[in-house]
């Protein structure tokens, strides 16, 4: 039986995530903060962590190495958002935006990398269209994704000679916490809880996206629609996206 571990895993796509990866035969570690809304089952193991808290995450990570010397697949998908002008944040908001979406992952697979390359798996990032593109009200996010794709292609030419894959999805917007979003007075807030988003997809179509480009080890997984036409553009003129995107906003205000 293969085994995955998704930080991130109480949210609506880590547990879409999960349940798609267990109807494949899967067995599931899933770590967040809160876990109480997760069952324990013989294939899903739901376990409390706080991924910014260094000692808890080392704990965490060694009794999951313990018990799974070879994880098959790594699924970095915590993160929180951050909705507001620049001018209206200060530099805690943007740091602690850093260290929950950047530097958790970054320390979670530096757990994981021995686990990972015993089972020759993969490593895969939750970006978003925000990760390879400017985004309107979202600079600390826009920028913690932006640092979340570049390490992790980084990595994939240094894990490559291990048998590991290492792929990024960016999915545009997920409808996982619309008129939920617990926005705190920093402008953080849950991801997925947007309202000036478009075309949402639902966690299970953006899990079913996902987990189709992991099989075919797609290194970059552009999830949905405008995902996917966002990367197109961006990629031929970033100049052109950047005011399709404001042509979006001015027609939203």
């Amino acid at each position: 039986m293969k085994t995955a571990v998704i930080s991130g895993g109480a949210g609506g796509l880590g547990r879409a995530l999960s349940a798609a990866l267990q109807s494949e035969g899967w067995q599931v570690v899933l770590i967040d903060l809160g876990i109480s809304t997760l069952k324990a089952t013989d294939t899903q193991i739901p376990m409390q962590c706080d991924l910014t808290d260094a000692e808890h995450l080392a704990a965490t990570m060694a009794q999951i190495t313990a018990r799974f010397p070879r994880i098959d697949l790594a699924i970095y998908n915590a993160g929180i958002t951050q909705i507001g002008a620049f001018d209206a944040t200060d530099d805690a908001s943007h740091r602690k935006v850093f260290e929950i979406n950047y530097f958790a992952a970054v320390a979670m697979a530096r757990h994981l990398l021995a686990p990972v390359r015993a089972a020759q798996g993969a490593h895969l990032a939750i970006s978003s269209v925000a990760g390879f593109s400017p985004l309107y009200h979202r600079t600390a996010y826009a920028a913690s994704k932006h640092a979340l794709e570049g390490f992790f292609k980084s990595l994939r030419s240094e894990e490559k000679e291990h048998g590991v894959h290492t792929l990024i999805a960016a999915p545009s917007f997920v409808a996982t916490n619309i008129g939920n979003d617990q926005r705190q007075d920093d402008g953080t807030a849950r991801p997925g809880s947007a309202t000036d988003g478009m075309d949402y997809m639902t966690p299970e179509d953006a899990a079913a996206e996902i987990l189709q480009g992991l099989r075919k080890a797609r290194p970059m997984i552009p999830v949905g629609r405008i995902a996917r036409a966002a990367w197109w553009v961006n990629s031929l003129s970033p100049r052109l996206f950047q005011r399709l995107m404001e042509r979006q906003i001015d027609g939203q205000r």
